[in-house]
């Protein structure tokens, strides 16, 4: 399977670590090299092909800001920072996040996800397709370990305030993250947001009664809130 192939630039080795970490999980992609300056990252640019750049701001001799300016082709870039105060500069070069430190594992997939909407041209179309096969998968972090959890096993997300409930066919999973940035982690086509509190798999819906959805055999009865009624519905019923 092809993938997209990435370059991080930090100067931090433990920075450049964790991003490491975080794309070997991932099937999808590629660390095709690292640097520690921008003149490395010019040199590995020269001689290699990547679609995606993980890119410091503050770095020796030549910032991440002046480093995008001087680019003539740019691959795509996701800024990673300790610093709040360059997202605005950054969004003004066109790069497709702003990611702060220190970057957890479910926003570094939501900023990926980003990446795929905004440039669906990168890559291979097998890679995108892989998406929406049966063993697609997300990396769901619980407690101090990732659990492989695949799409069409899930239920549904419950938020739990600062973490959600992932349910399964087979168990419940605990995790740090809202349910807004979750279900941005999602494939949109199979999965929606039917209240503050649920996202559902659209698959995995049995019947609806009034304001009430029931979710495949397990006797689970989701609410579908007053705002996203009309949505839900017509994703549901397959109406316009």
């Amino acid at each position: 399977m092809s993938t997209y192939k990435c370059l991080i630039i930090d100067d931090e080795p433990l920075a450049r670590n964790v991003l490491k970490k975080y794309i070997e999980n991932l099937e999808a992609y590629e660390l095709q090299a690292e640097a520690s300056d921008a003149f490395e990252a010019i040199e590995i640019l020269e001689k290699n092909a990547i679609d995606l750049i993980f890119l410091d701001i503050n770095m020796p001799e030549l910032s991440g800001i002046d480093f995008i300016k001087s680019l003539d082709y740019r691959p795509s870039v996701i800024i990673t920072s300790a610093y709040r105060e360059y997202a605005a500069e950054g969004f003004e070069l066109d790069v497709i996040d702003y990611l702060v430190k220190p970057i957890t594992f479910p926003r570094f997939l939501n900023a990926l996800n980003k990446f795929k909407r905004l440039k669906p041209d990168v890559g291979s179309e097998e890679s995108t397709a892989h998406e929406h096969d049966e063993d697609s998968f997300i990396f769901i972090k619980v407690d101090k370990r990732m659990v492989k959890v695949l799409f069409h096993e899930i239920l549904y997300v419950e938020s739990l305030k600062d973490y959600v409930r992932v349910v399964t066919e087979t168990e419940q999973l605990i995790t740090h993250s809202n349910l807004s940035n979750f279900t941005d982690l999602l494939p949109k086509d199979r999965f929606i947001r039917v209240h503050k509190s649920f996202t559902i798999s659209l698959s995995k819906v049995k019947a609806i009664e009034g304001n009430l959805i029931e979710v495949s055999n397990s006797g689970h009865r989701i609410p579908i809130g007053r705002v996203y009624q009309q949505e839900v519905k017509s994703a549901i019923l397959k109406k316009d």
